[in-house]
């Protein structure tokens, strides 16, 4: 598993805590990446230029997250907001992040829709919309 080092992704912590209290009680794991199927499928719908459309697995979304740190470190979530589809097995998380810029310490915030698939009590499939100005604005 090529998140056994989870010191690798404090930077993302607020986003990882936003997730799991979004999904509490409706799947099994402890930390952000434990949530996952192994074979999860994670699309990025509303993204930037050179971020990757789709990611396959969780060791794959891991490694695509593993360098976060290196522009954005987050401070907070809020704004959590949870709808769940009990007879589709489908969450939608709608919150907001907040932190910094590594470079040049100016803020950064963002707000993203998740809609998430669960299958036996993981994540299946995770598709993500961004505010892809904010990101834009904020890396200049």
């Amino acid at each position: 598993m090529t998140m056994a080092n989870l010191d690798d992704f404090k930077a993302l912590d607020p986003f990882f805590r936003a997730i799991e209290t979004g999904l509490d009680g409706l799947v099994d794991g402890g930390h952000f990446f434990e949530l996952f199927a192994d074979d999860a499928v994670t699309e990025y719908v509303v993204t930037v230029p050179g971020y990757p459309r789709k990611v396959e697995g969780r060791d794959g979304l891991a490694e695509l997250y593993r360098h976060y740190g290196d522009t954005i470190v987050l401070e907070s979530f809020s704004d959590l907001r949870v709808h769940h589809d009990r007879e589709a097995s489908v969450v939608v998380l709608e919150y907001a992040v907040h932190g910094r810029l590594v470079a040049n310490g100016r803020p950064y915030g963002n707000r993203f829709v998740s809609v998430i698939t669960i299958k036996d009590r993981k994540v299946t499939q995770w598709r993500d919309y961004l505010d892809s100005y904010a990101v834009i604005q904020a890396l200049g």
